[in-house]
């Protein structure tokens, strides 16, 4: 992952061990997480919605390519309320779980879902659509290319694609914590960084691409016309559901990159994720929620 950051890709799953995958993920186990993490996030991608909206004003259907359970996909119904909101996913749970949000926010009379794999593009929806939000799916294809290509296919003639990837890793700690050697999450991103390049060269039908999304936008028949990176920034002191949301982030880092960090770091992170430790993220009143988030937008032509 080394030309960017993809660090809401929620990192490797937990060793199970038997020889199973270190690379695999199973999303509908991480049902709770994807929910926490996109209800802790959603001013970003309020704001990135109302910036959508200011290039496309009145879409008449909007697909979610890679939905997951539905938080960011029920946010659009909300913030384009005379658009159908098709959510598209490759696993069924998730997508109940977005059916049964749209009806719990009162948007399921023009809320609907597909299942379908991404690399196939966004399967069976009702007629083209006027914008296709792809919020960090893309990265989980293994041709990427071909799979913007199929985006590109559901799209109607001046359509619109906002693809959200990369950014800037996600910080929660000062560099020095008090606890082990100081740059604890730089050697994290380090070791996984080298987790997300073997993931991606291990899906299947892999295909190496320079992460220059602009590029690969104008590659398949595309106009790349914005660019924009959203911050989020919780700092400290903390509220409960976002310190819940530190702890659950670093110990699926923990669990998913054990064999490549060090000893010293393991034992930092160990205390860091101690309920009874004071100095964890726990109780510890430094703690903070700062990241970066870049959409890259794509118009059909006409």
């Amino acid at each position: 992952m080394a030309p960017d950051h993809h660090d809401h890709d929620h990192g490797p799953a937990r060793h199970h061990g038997n020889g199973h995958d270190h690379t695999h993920m199973d999303f509908s186990e991480m049902l709770p997480m994807l929910v926490q993490e996109a209800e802790l996030f959603t001013p970003v991608y309020v704001e990135a919605a109302e910036w959508l909206r200011e290039q496309r004003p009145e879409p008449g259907l909007i697909v979610d390519a890679g939905s997951g359970p539905g938080v960011i996909s029920c946010l659009l119904a909300e913030k384009f309320p005379g658009a159908r909101v098709v959510a598209v996913d490759g696993v069924e749970p998730l997508l109940a779980e977005a059916r049964a949000r749209a009806e719990r926010l009162g948007v399921a009379d023009r809320f609907s879902t597909v299942e379908a794999e991404l690399s196939e593009g966004v399967g069976d929806v009702e007629y083209p659509a006027d914008l296709l939000w792809a919020s960090r799916s893309l990265h989980h294809v293994g041709d990427q290319r071909a799979a913007l290509a199929g985006f590109v296919r559901s799209l109607a003639p001046g359509g619109t694609l906002a693809l959200l990837e990369g950014g800037l890793p996600t910080r929660f700690l000062p560099r020095d914590t008090g606890i082990g050697r100081p740059g604890l999450e730089s050697r994290i991103d380090a070791v996984h960084d080298e987790w997300f390049t073997r993931m991606r060269a291990e899906l299947p039908g892999a295909v190496a691409e320079t992460e220059d999304w602009p590029a690969l936008l104008s590659a398949v028949g595309l106009r790349h016309t914005a660019t924009r990176t959203f911050l989020l920034d919780l700092p400290a002191p903390l509220s409960d559901e976002a310190r819940a949301f530190v702890g659950t982030v670093l110990t699926r880092r923990r669990d998913g990159l054990a064999e490549g960090l060090d000893a010293q770091d393991l034992a930092t992170l160990d205390r860091l994720l101690d309920p009874d430790d004071k100095a964890s993220v726990h109780h510890r009143p430094d703690v903070f929620v700062l990241t970066a988030m870049t959409v890259y937008v794509g118009v059909k032509p006409e």
